[in-house]
């Protein structure tokens, strides 16, 4: 980490009491290479019904964190965990407010998660994706330890374009 050594990374339980943090971020973040299930605009109404989902989920199948620096929320890091006979993977998921881009941030916060999730859930395996041009995002899970398990050619579509999706894994053993 480069600039990190500076500040303070830590990750945070959501709560109600972050409202107004999680709508923030949501409206702020760049949307380039996240998932369209997000709305925009985030509503109160949106943030309402996370954060209970977040209630109801976290600990149990699923870890959801915001990612704090310095005091301040700048981002969220979650892992979901999958169902039936792929219950023993989880799906990170992460997002980043761009002025806190390339500071070491997200990659602190991957480690911690992922240290996180082997300790608490009932997995085995952490998998992450990643768009192909999104190169940063597939550094952070690299420096890591995931590994790039595969491409998977013209896998989604974001804005009418089709992307490649890479595939990465970490395992509890590695």
């Amino acid at each position: 980490m480069k600039d990190s050594k500076k500040m303070t990374v830590k990750l945070l339980h959501w709560g109600m009491d972050h409202k107004a943090d999680l709508i923030r971020i949501c409206n702020g973040v760049d949307r380039s290479y996240l998932s369209d299930r997000m709305p925009y605009p985030y509503t109160e109404k949106d943030a309402d019904w996370w954060l209970e989902m977040v209630r109801e989920h976290d600990g149990v199948d699923g870890l959801f964190r915001a990612v704090a620096v310095d005091g301040s929320i700048v981002g969220s890091i979650s892992l979901e965990q999958k169902s039936d006979v792929y219950r023993v993977d989880a799906a990170i998921g992460y997002m980043l407010l761009s002025e806190y881009w390339s500071k070491g941030i997200m990659t602190e916060a991957v480690r911690m998660i992922c240290d996180e999730g082997f300790e608490k859930l009932d997995i085995t395996r952490i998998s992450g994706i990643a768009y192909a041009p999104n190169i940063a995002s597939q550094r952070v899970l690299l420096k890591n330890g995931f590994i790039r398990e595969c491409l998977q050619k013209d896998a989604a579509i974001k804005a009418g374009r089709l992307y490649d999706i890479c595939l990465f894994g970490k395992t509890k053993a590695q």
